[in-house]
């Protein structure tokens, strides 16, 4: 008697979910020969350069925890928002032939309203370096 399978479905009895689980046991017993391979000659011994936070060269002295100038993050914010802009824009170039008058509409509404955000911040004074802000 055969097992019932609906369509789209794969029944464990059939020869394809055999050989899938075949090869997800290799690969976990190939991870585990490798992982044992690369633990197995390494030396470990603990020593106070081993045990550091930070094996750099610098030893750690104070906090960790900085207090950075608002205009950090405000640069930050500003590359990530422009940086997108380029994307969509290289995109758009790409495929200006396919995309016609309405692809370029559409890019220019989108030109424009980041022109938009980009006086917004300005005015704002987002992009004001005359300011000095300093760390306490």
């Amino acid at each position: 008697m055969q097992p019932v399978s609906y369509p789209g479905t794969m029944s464990p009895w059939e020869p394809g979910a055999l050989s899938l689980a075949v090869y997800v046991f290799l690969v976990l017993v190939f991870m585990a020969v490798q992982l044992f391979i690369a633990y197995w000659p390494g030396e470990k011994k603990e020593t106070i350069e081993k045990i550091r936070p930070y094996e750099c060269g610098v030893i750690p002295t104070g906090s960790a925890r900085l207090r950075y100038p608002v205009p950090f993050y405000l640069v930050a914010i500003f590359f990530l928002i422009f940086d997108v802009e380029g994307a969509y824009i290289f995109t758009w170039a790409v495929g200006y032939d396919d995309l016609g008058w309405a692809g370029w509409m559409q890019m220019t509404f989108f030109i424009v309203l980041l022109l938009v955000g980009l006086a917004y911040i300005w005015r704002k004074g987002g992009l004001d370096w005359r300011t000095s802000y300093k760390i306490k």
